[in-house]
């Protein structure tokens, strides 16, 4: 299942690695991946850190692929 709007890539790493994502990752991997401020509260073990985590390793991969990533902290 290709997890969209992810790199080809991250989204088969996350298939092969994960599995199905959960119902919190798919309801706030729009709103993550469109920048907007997001808040997930969702029951510990749900996959609210990687919804987060993902969307910024998508992101960077995105901007290494383009040769557009700059040499600075870019996640905390």
């Amino acid at each position: 299942m290709p997890l969209m709007p992810f790199h080809p890539i991250i989204s088969e790493w996350f298939c092969s690695c994960v599995g199905q994502p959960t119902e919190v990752q798919q309801q706030a991997w729009p709103t993550i991946q469109s920048g907007a401020d997001a808040l997930i509260a969702a029951p510990t073990g749900s996959g609210k850190t990687l919804a987060a985590f993902l969307s910024c390793i998508d992101q960077l991969f995105k901007q290494a692929l383009a040769r557009e990533l700059d040499d600075h902290t870019h996640v905390l």
